[in-house]
């Protein structure tokens, strides 16, 4: 029988521990960091808000689809921000060698223009 992938984590040397009132939990993202995805994704949430009122009121549909867009773009530098901390912490101090770092540096540069131009 194959082994199920565990849900937890194994601690890299980056990886943060924090009690927040609670049991202790292993963190990936500095609390700045966290705080500043946070705050992107609340903007976010905030524009997309204004966009469901463009719809109820009816505005037309070029409208939407800019700030649709506007939306889009937010979330792939969200979602580009946490790659780059994940890779970070779990990955590339996981990554040895110069030549391996040098790899996912590179990987993060694409990312980032895929992410951008989608």
């Amino acid at each position: 029988m194959p082994r199920q992938p565990s849900s937890r984590r194994k601690p890299t040397r980056d990886a943060l521990l924090r009690t927040t009132g609670g049991p202790q939990v292993q963190v990936y993202l500095t609390p700045e960091q966290e705080r500043a995805l946070d705050a992107r994704l609340a903007r976010i949430e905030g524009h997309l808000a204004a966009v469901r009122r463009m719809l109820a009121e009816h505005q037309d549909c070029n409208s939407l689809l800019v700030q649709l867009a506007a939306v889009k773009s937010a979330l792939n530098q969200a979602i580009l921000v946490l790659l780059e901390s994940h890779m970070e912490a779990c990955i590339i101090a996981c990554a040895m060698d110069a030549e391996s770092r040098a790899a996912l540096e590179g990987l993060k540069e694409a990312m980032a223009i895929v992410l951008r131009k989608t």
